[in-house]
């Protein structure tokens, strides 16, 4: 076959634009701090790429759902608190108006504190997080109770809230208002919470002067400070596992991270050197090319 002028310039050209390719692929590497920027650059690093950044995601979505479960149940907890100390004020009372030595104007003082202790009873019953009534069970859009301590809806401990926090692994977020307001673990919409009942029973107690049934009381209010300290000591097991968790998806992050900066991103000092070494292949090739073109009859011409 013969070779022809214009056989050696096609290959010339065609070798250049090759040539021309990789120093623009090192160049692009270098800008952008990745190996690839396109699947078709390298498909096995791509493919692994999607798969370590939707892991990154979805851990990344693990922690902001431990984050919002983590603040409902600190509110939980602090509310819970709060309710234990109403609740250990009550007894303090009953205590001091069962010692046989109040004045019907101590035991009416007693009564009106009661009475304060009462609604600020309700009022942490329906205490919100975001908008959202906690101890509502599901119906978190609706309060727990009216100020009379009246149940406003039917609600069971079964009506657990999760969120997921793992692969697999959720957990329970709220506290149902019948496990905490009612002894009998249900409330019926219509009827009134055993723990408000105690306190109607204290201030019909303390009107009526009867210091022997105001000293009854106390056992009903030791049962009810109990079981409010029972419900607080599953928030904070459920909260020291929130914790545990935490943690667990900080170090998930930052090993997955690190995983997907060594499959996507470039050795600064290698794409350097690669760079280097295409430009004098390129320019090698040009020099080279220079010489393909032979002089013409028309260079000869004055």
């Amino acid at each position: 076959m013969r070779i022809t002028n214009n056989m050696l310039i096609n290959n010339m050209l065609s070798n250049l634009g090759t040539n021309l390719n990789r120093v623009s692929k090192n160049q692009s590497q270098l800008a952008t701090g990745k190996k690839i920027n396109l699947p078709s650059d390298d498909p096995i690093v791509a493919s692994r790429a999607l798969k370590l950044r939707t892991d990154v995601a979805e851990i990344k979505q693990f922690k902001r759902n431990v984050e919002d479960a983590t603040s409902w149940m600190e509110i939980s907890e602090t509310t819970l608190e709060q309710i234990g100390e109403v609740i250990h004020r009550a007894k303090e009372l009953a205590v001091q108006a069962s010692n046989g030595t109040n004045t019907p104007e101590d035991m009416e003082k007693t009564k009106l504190e009661v009475e304060q202790l009462k609604i600020q009873m309700t009022h942490l019953a329906n205490t919100t997080y975001s908008g959202r009534y906690i101890f509502s069970g599901f119906k978190t859009d609706k309060p727990l109770m009216d100020e009379d301590g009246i149940f406003q809806m039917d609600i069971e401990n079964g009506e657990q809230i999760f969120y997921e926090v793992g692969i697999g692994d959720d957990i329970n977020i709220n506290v149902t208002g019948s496990d905490v307001f009612n002894s009998e673990n249900k409330g019926i919409s219509g009827e009134k919470s055993s723990l408000i009942q105690v306190f109607d029973d204290f201030i019909a107690a303390l009107e009526s002067g009867d210091e022997s049934n105001v000293e009854q009381l106390l056992g009903r209010i030791e049962n009810e400070s109990d079981n409010v300290l029972r419900v607080r000591a599953g928030v904070g097991a459920r909260m020291n596992r929130l914790e545990l968790t935490a943690n667990r998806l900080d170090d998930d992050n930052i090993n997955f991270t690190k995983l997907m900066s060594k499959n996507e991103d470039v050795d600064i000092a290698e794409a350097i050197m690669n760079l280097m070494n295409e430009l004098n292949v390129y320019n090698s090739s040009l020099a080279v090319g220079a010489k393909v073109i032979q002089p013409s009859l028309v260079d000869f011409l004055t």
